[in-house]
Protein backbone atom coordinates (compact mmCIF):
# COMPACT_ATOMS: atom_id res chain seq x y z
CA UNK A 1 0.00 0.00 0.00
CA UNK A 2 1.32 3.63 -1.16
CA UNK A 3 2.23 5.67 2.09
CA UNK A 4 0.22 9.55 2.42
CA UNK A 5 3.35 11.75 1.36
CA UNK A 6 1.77 14.82 -0.42
CA UNK A 7 -1.09 17.00 0.65
CA UNK A 8 -2.83 19.82 -1.60
CA UNK A 9 -4.84 22.17 -0.64
CA UNK A 10 -6.94 24.64 -3.44
CA UNK A 11 -6.76 28.10 -2.45
CA UNK A 12 -7.49 31.63 -4.10
CA UNK A 13 -3.99 32.79 -4.25
CA UNK A 14 -0.90 30.65 -4.09
CA UNK A 15 1.30 33.72 -3.28
CA UNK A 16 -1.06 34.75 -0.19
CA UNK A 17 -1.19 30.65 0.70
CA UNK A 18 3.02 30.63 0.36
CA UNK A 19 3.29 33.95 2.27
CA UNK A 20 0.96 32.90 5.01
CA UNK A 21 2.41 29.14 5.65
CA UNK A 22 5.44 30.37 4.98
CA UNK A 23 5.10 32.51 8.31
CA UNK A 24 3.41 29.88 10.16
CA UNK A 25 6.04 26.94 10.19
CA UNK A 26 9.30 29.21 9.92
CA UNK A 27 9.81 27.57 6.27
CA UNK A 28 10.28 29.12 2.49
CA UNK A 29 8.28 27.57 -0.04
CA UNK A 30 10.81 25.15 -1.62
CA UNK A 31 8.66 25.86 -5.03
CA UNK A 32 6.85 29.01 -5.85
CA UNK A 33 5.12 29.79 -8.99
CA UNK A 34 1.97 32.00 -9.78
CA UNK A 35 -0.14 28.67 -10.43
CA UNK A 36 1.31 26.14 -7.08
CA UNK A 37 3.22 26.60 -4.16
CA UNK A 38 5.16 23.53 -2.22
CA UNK A 39 6.83 23.18 1.27
CA UNK A 40 8.65 20.58 2.54
CA UNK A 41 7.70 19.35 6.05
CA UNK A 42 10.55 17.87 8.45
CA UNK A 43 8.70 14.61 8.58
CA UNK A 44 9.36 14.14 4.29
CA UNK A 45 5.41 15.13 3.98
CA UNK A 46 5.00 17.95 1.45
CA UNK A 47 2.10 20.31 0.87
CA UNK A 48 1.18 21.56 -1.98
CA UNK A 49 -0.92 24.65 -2.57
CA UNK A 50 -2.83 24.57 -5.64
CA UNK A 51 -4.54 27.44 -7.56
CA UNK A 52 -8.10 26.39 -7.32
CA UNK A 53 -9.49 28.08 -10.72
CA UNK A 54 -6.51 25.75 -12.04
CA UNK A 55 -6.90 22.13 -11.10
CA UNK A 56 -7.66 19.67 -13.34
CA UNK A 57 -10.19 17.91 -13.12
CA UNK A 58 -11.94 21.28 -11.75
CA UNK A 59 -11.94 21.18 -7.97
CA UNK A 60 -16.14 21.42 -6.73
CA UNK A 61 -16.79 24.31 -4.32
CA UNK A 62 -15.42 23.13 -0.72
CA UNK A 63 -13.71 20.31 -2.14
CA UNK A 64 -11.21 19.80 1.08
CA UNK A 65 -13.66 18.75 4.24
CA UNK A 66 -10.72 18.07 6.46
CA UNK A 67 -8.02 19.72 8.56
CA UNK A 68 -4.33 19.86 8.74
CA UNK A 69 -3.15 18.85 12.19
CA UNK A 70 -0.31 19.76 14.16
CA UNK A 71 0.54 17.89 16.91
CA UNK A 72 2.36 19.41 19.93
CA UNK A 73 4.15 19.05 23.35
CA UNK A 74 1.88 19.65 26.12
CA UNK A 75 1.60 23.41 27.07
CA UNK A 76 2.26 24.08 23.25
CA UNK A 77 -1.39 24.62 22.69
CA UNK A 78 -1.83 27.84 24.11
CA UNK A 79 1.47 29.39 23.15
CA UNK A 80 0.51 28.78 19.81
CA UNK A 81 -3.21 30.25 20.41
CA UNK A 82 -1.82 32.94 21.65
CA UNK A 83 0.75 33.62 18.99
CA UNK A 84 -1.60 32.38 16.33
CA UNK A 85 -4.55 35.11 17.44
CA UNK A 86 -1.65 37.91 17.52
CA UNK A 87 -0.96 37.01 14.15
CA UNK A 88 -4.62 37.97 13.02
CA UNK A 89 -5.64 34.63 12.22
CA UNK A 90 -9.22 33.10 12.92
CA UNK A 91 -9.83 30.92 15.46
CA UNK A 92 -12.74 28.84 14.51
CA UNK A 93 -12.34 26.78 18.28
CA UNK A 94 -11.05 28.16 21.63
CA UNK A 95 -8.51 25.88 23.41
CA UNK A 96 -10.64 23.25 25.02
CA UNK A 97 -9.94 19.28 26.11
CA UNK A 98 -11.27 16.70 24.05
CA UNK A 99 -11.53 13.06 23.71
CA UNK A 100 -8.29 13.19 21.72
CA UNK A 101 -6.26 15.75 24.04
CA UNK A 102 -5.87 19.78 23.97
CA UNK A 103 -6.78 21.31 21.32
CA UNK A 104 -7.80 24.99 19.10
CA UNK A 105 -8.96 25.22 15.58
CA UNK A 106 -7.77 28.10 13.40
CA UNK A 107 -8.48 29.02 9.52
CA UNK A 108 -6.10 29.32 6.68
CA UNK A 109 -7.06 32.64 4.35
CA UNK A 110 -8.73 30.25 2.37
CA UNK A 111 -11.01 28.62 5.18
CA UNK A 112 -8.90 25.54 5.63
CA UNK A 113 -8.82 24.13 9.31
CA UNK A 114 -5.65 24.04 11.17
CA UNK A 115 -5.82 22.12 14.03
CA UNK A 116 -3.00 22.45 16.67
CA UNK A 117 -3.28 19.30 19.47
CA UNK A 118 -1.48 17.95 22.56
CA UNK A 119 -2.89 14.17 22.42
CA UNK A 120 -4.14 13.67 25.77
Amino acid sequence: MPDVNFILLYVESPAASADFYQSLLGRPPVENSPTFAMFAMESGLMLGLWKRDGVVPPAQAGAFGGELAFAVASGAVEALHADWSARGLTIAQAPVAMDFGFTFTALDPDGHRLRVFAPG
